[in-house]
C-alpha cells in the first residue's frame, strides 16, 4: 500500500514537502521515485532515490528545486518542492521503480495527492 500526503494549494515561489508512506512491502529493498500527473497529460516521472539514499535523481525540470529523500526505519519517501511554478500543478504519487528510466517494480498505484499552484 501507498499513501501520500502533503499536497495542497500554493502561490508560485512557494514549498511543499510530499511524503509517501509505504507498507507491506521491504520497503528498503526498492529504488522509489515520485511520479506526476497533469490534467489531460500522461504520468510523468520526476525524482527517483536509491536503496540507500545516496544516490538521486532528477528531470530536468524540476532539478535545483526539488529534493527527494527517503526514511527506511519510517518506511517513508519525501520529496521537498522549492520555488513551485503553476507547471508543477499536477496529482503526486509515489512507486518503486527498477531504475531512473522510471519503469515500475509495483503496477498498483496509491491515491496520490494533489499539488496546485497558483500564478
Amino acid at each position: 500500500q501507498l499513501v501520500e500526503s502533503g499536497g495542497g494549494l500554493v502561490q508560485a515561489g512557494g514549498s511543499l514537502r510530499l511524503s509517501c508512506a509505504a507498507s507491506g512491502r521491504a520497503f528498503s529493498s526498492y529504488a522509489m521515485g515520485w511520479f506526476r500527473q497533469a490534467p489531460g497529460k500522461e504520468r510523468e516521472f520526476v525524482a527517483g532515490i536509491s536503496r540507500s539514499g545516496i544516490s538521486t535523481y532528477y528531470t530536468d525540470s524540476v532539478k535545483d528545486r526539488f529534493t527527494i529523500s527517503r526514511d527506511n526505519a519510517k518506511n517513508t519517501v519525501y520529496v521537498q518542492m522549492n520555488s513551485l511554478k503553476p507547471e508543477d500543478t499536477a496529482v503526486y504519487y509515489c512507486n518503486a521503480i527498477k531504475d531512473y528510466s522510471g519503469a515500475l517494480f509495483w503496477d498498483y498505484w496509491g491515491q496520490g495527492t494533489q499539488v496546485t499552484v497558483s500564478s
